[in-house]
This record gives structure tokens, sequence and C-alpha cells, in this order.
């Protein structure tokens, strides 16, 4: 208290040095490093290797230290340096990203069919013991009818799951020979759209959404049988859905997305979303 009456505020002052100073590097050595640094523009680790040789005693913590002092930690912004930042191209919901990828338990092996939407950023997933062509049109007869919107798109990966071989696609018997996965869209008037081969990060949503559960299932827990995983598996997606607020949705939930969707698109709707949210009206 009696420090404090000298002062005209209240808070702490720095208890620092006044005057920071190294001690490890002399005057001349820090003036060594500020020119190359200032010359060259060279990255941290680059100046570091440049200039042990000269000065031995030089650590990593001691260059960044002294950069630091200096104000010249961080180099400059060059113009042309980093590729402009693109969004992704804005669509209406009902817009899906479809992927398969392999848990366990140890009951044994299951493919985790994912599908999560690129606008409201509803996700919905089920497990089959086959990743094969039934089980991708069950799953896609699943999603349609577990959403309360009309999908207009989906986008999968060239998987023979999805769609017939790149050999097979525009032959003589294409024309007969209809993928069941690419019937259920025209049927339902789904575009169903591939990604270019060996670009996974084109379908990148749904390949962090994969990740995602899996660190929050088999990657975290041990399961005896396949019932417990895909226990977990529905109880995570729903809280995911129903709980989960995301930044990209501006603190909103998925389904709140979808809930505020309604109201300015009620068009694309098939039924009201808000009758299926949980609670006491379900």
């Amino acid at each position: 208290m009696a420090k404090w009456k000298k002062r005209a505020a209240v808070t702490d002052l720095p208890t620092g040095p006044k005057d920071p100073k190294s001690t490890v590097l002399s005057v001349e050595e820090e003036a060594i490093i500020i020119a190359f640094r200032r010359h060259t523009l060279l990255p941290l680790d680059d100046c570091l290797y440049a200039l042990q040789a000269t000065i031995p005693c030089l650590t990593r913590s001691s260059l960044h230290r002294c950069l630091q002092r200096h104000g010249i930690s961080r180099l400059p912004e060059v113009e042309g340096d980093k590729p402009d930042k693109r969004k992704f191209k804005t669509y209406p919901i009902g817009y899906f990203h479809i992927d398969i990828a392999e848990v366990r338990s140890e009951a044994g092996k299951l493919y985790l069919f994912v599908a999560i939407d690129r606008t409201s950023k509803f996700a919905f997933a089920e497990l089959h013991e086959k990743a094969d062509r039934p089980s991708a049109a069950r799953f896609l007869d699943a999603l349609i009818a577990a959403v309360p919107y009309r999908l207009h798109t989906v986008l999968t990966d060239n998987g023979i799951q999805f769609s017939d071989l790149p050999r097979n696609r525009d032959g003589w018997t294409a024309r007969y020979r209809v993928h069941r996965f690419d019937q259920i869209c025209r049927a339902n008037g789904i575009e169903h759209r591939l990604t270019k081969p060996n670009h996974p990060w084109t379908n990148g949503q749904v390949e962090r959404m994969n990740r995602t559960i899996k660190e929050a299932t088999v990657n975290r827990y041990h399961y005896e049988t396949h019932d417990q995983l895909r226990q977990h598996l529905a109880d995570f997606v729903t809280a995911y859905n129903f709980g989960r607020r995301l930044k990209t949705l501006r603190g909103l939930t998925p389904y709140e997305a979808i809930c505020k969707a309604w109201t300015t698109e009620p068009q694309r709707f098939i039924s009201n979303p808000i009758h299926q949210s949980p609670g006491l009206n379900t």
C-alpha cells in the first residue's frame, strides 16, 4: 500500500529490467545478427545455421529473443508471397459431401459412411459391414430419408461404390448398365459429381468430418462389440448436429442453421425441421 500512494494508478508496474540486454551475446554480436537479418530476410532457423559458425554461443532461443528486442522477429509481408485465400463457392442447402472410412472394434472391421452438408454442416453417418455398391445405395436412401430438405447435389470420390470405373463410363454398355447409386440420384433429382482422381482434398469437408468422428470414437475408446460403436456413433452425431456451435455458422449449431434456412427458403424443404428437433415436442 505504501508504494501505491506515490502512483497515479493501482496497476502493477513492469518488473523486468528497464534496459533488457542479452546475457549470452555481446553488443557486437547482436549488431552482426541484426545486420544479417535485415540484409538477408532469412527465416529464424536459416539465420541460426548461417551465424552459428561466426557466433558459436548462439542458440535458437537467444537468437529469437535478440530479434524480438529489436522488433524484427517477424519478416515483412511480401506481396505475392502467399497465394490468395479463396472461399468455397456458396451453394444453397442440400449439397452433400460423401465418403467412406474404415474403423474397428474388438469384433472386427466396419466401414463408416459419412455425409456432411456443405452449407449447414449437418452430418449423417452409418456403419456397414461392407463397402460395396448395395451399402452405398442403402446409405444414400437413408440420407435422403433423414434430411428434412431436398438434396440437389452429392459429391463423392471415384470409388466403385459410387460410380463405374472410368473405362466403363463411356462404353457401349453404359447406357444399359446404370450404377445403382446414380439411379437413386436420378430418381430424386440429385446431381452426382465426382472428384478429380488423386485429388482427395476436393472432398476435404467430409475428410475432416471423418477425422472428427474417429477422434471422438475409435481413437479414444475401446469397443467390445459393433453395437457399442454404433450407439456411441449415433450419440456423437446427434450431439454434433444439435449441440455443437460452429464458428463457420456464426455460432449456430448445424440444426439451427437448417431451421434458419427454413425461414428464408421454405420451398427447398420436404417437412418442417422444427418438428424434428429433440425435446418435448418429439
